[in-house]
This record gives C-alpha cells, structure tokens and sequence, in this order.
C-alpha cells in the first residue's frame, strides 16, 4: 500500500489517504498520483511513512515545498528554524541532554524544565 497526500491551491496538505502502489497497473490506470488528484479535482502527492521520499510523512496541515520536494510540518514557535536536511523545525536552543523533561517557552526562547511533582 502506498500513502497519497492531497493538497490545497497552498501546496497545504487537506487528506493522506491510503491508495494504489506506484508500480501496480489496474484498469490501464498505472500513474495514481495523477489519477486521484483527477478523481478529487486536486493536486495529489505521494509520500512515505519511511520518509524515503519527500522527506517527511505528510500530516494535515503540512507544506509540500516543491523546491526541496519535502513535505514539511508547520512551524511550532517563531523562533524556531526549518533544518534544510531533514526538513523539519529545529529549536534555536538544543533539547537539555540530562534526563529531565521540558516544554519550550517562547517568551525566554529557552527550555523550562516541567515540575513532575516528583
């Protein structure tokens, strides 16, 4: 089974749906990218829980960047910046390596440790 994202005039992802494998032939029907987005009157990518291609599994509410050909979340907190490898939003702060938990806090752009109650 293959994974199929529709997206809106944005390029923003509105459904993923499972469909037909790339190299499966049905009815003369081989290029399925092009066929359900003719069935939806919308564009239709195919992308990959593996990330093998286009980077990222496509999630509604993503970016398909047809320049990196990536399918990318959207930008957690304005601080933080899209890494060109992976494509996805890094904290312009690394997560704390000692164990503990945190959450980021946007007003301080830094990590604030969350009380567990312990």
């Amino acid at each position: 089974m293959a994974h199929y994202a529709f997206l809106d005039d944005d390029n923003i992802v509105t459904e993923v749906i499972v469909g037909r494998h790339e190299d499966e032939t049905v009815d003369g029907i081989s290029d399925w990218e092009t066929h359900y987005g003719e069935i939806r009157s919308q564009r239709c990518v195919r992308t990959s829980y593996n990330g093998n291609i286009r980077k990222n599994y496509a999630g509604i509410g993503y970016t398909y960047d047809e320049s990196r050909d990536a399918f990318i979340p959207p930008q957690p907190f304005p601080s933080w910046v899209l890494n060109e490898t992976t494509c996805l939003w890094d904290a312009p702060v690394p997560y704390p390596d000692d164990g503990l938990k945190y959450d980021w806090d946007e007003d301080t752009v830094s990590w604030v440790e969350i009380d567990l109650g312990s």
